[in-house]
């Protein structure tokens, strides 16, 4: 009689070690969009560019997110991010407040650091009281006043080492996912045409996440200015389905 085993040869390629599913999983819950930490309620903008007539239908949205990501918020979020990650990791305190401090001035306008600002403190609040791990607490007195969105993905996976590069790719997908969901209810789209959006921009955010983490801070900057525009004029919006 044939035995038959459904478990995984030792030395599988297909198996992972203990840390990298252990870094999967945490990655899979922190960027995830059941991860309490608001997002739903902004739109970065969009909101005001789909009144105005920029973005109307799924190919113009497409437009408008490529240009974000890769010229725009997502990549100088991703810098931010790679840098904070590094810093903490080395236990540069210094540096990892002066990226900080950076990073919370380095946004367009009122509407914008509320959106970052406020994702930040609740990442991290529901990190020290869920997730909370030693080094934690000190990286994030390091910084010394308000821990934008992206540097507090950064000091979270650093405190849990997870590597810097898988972290970077969730971080973009869950931003560009946001701003999908967000498009959607405002052009509107259906769910098959936000899961289009999200596969045609795949290769958006794969190449941005890489120059981001070969980027220096001096490489730094936004093309987008139609999109910070959006976000100034937002604020004084009429109706608004969003916060910013």
């Amino acid at each position: 009689m044939l035995m038959t085993t459904n478990r995984t040869p030792a030395g599988d390629p297909c198996e992972m070690e203990d840390d990298e599913a252990a870094a999967l999983y945490r990655l899979m819950t922190w960027l995830s969009p059941s991860f309490p930490v608001g997002a739903f309620s902004y739109s970065s903008g969009i909101e005001w560019a789909v009144e105005a007539g920029d973005i109307g239908d799924a190919a113009s949205l497409r437009d408008w997110l490529a240009s974000m990501l890769a010229a725009g918020a997502g990549f100088c979020d991703g810098v931010f991010l790679a840098h904070a990650q590094r810093a903490a990791l080395l236990r540069d305190d210094e540096v990892l407040r002066d990226i900080a401090e950076l990073a919370a001035a380095f946004v367009p306008s009122r509407e914008r650091q509320l959106e970052t600002s406020a994702q930040g403190r609740a990442f991290i609040d529901i990190a020290r009281a869920a997730w909370n791990c030693d080094g934690l607490d000190r990286m994030i007195s390091c910084c010394d006043g308000a821990i934008v969105y992206p540097v507090a993905v950064g000091l979270v996976s650093a405190a849990h080492r997870v590597p810097l590069a898988p972290t970077m790719h969730a971080f973009l997908h869950a931003l560009v996912s946001n701003w999908i969901s967000s498009g959607a209810r405002l052009v509107p789209l259906g769910q098959t045409d936000s899961q289009r959006l999200l596969a045609l921009l795949e290769p958006v955010v794969g190449a941005t996440g890489k120059r981001a983490l070969d980027a220096s801070l001096d490489d730094l900057g936004s093309a987008t200015f139609r999109a910070d525009l959006a976000s100034m004029r937002h604020e004084t919006q009429y109706t608004r389905l969003f916060r910013s």
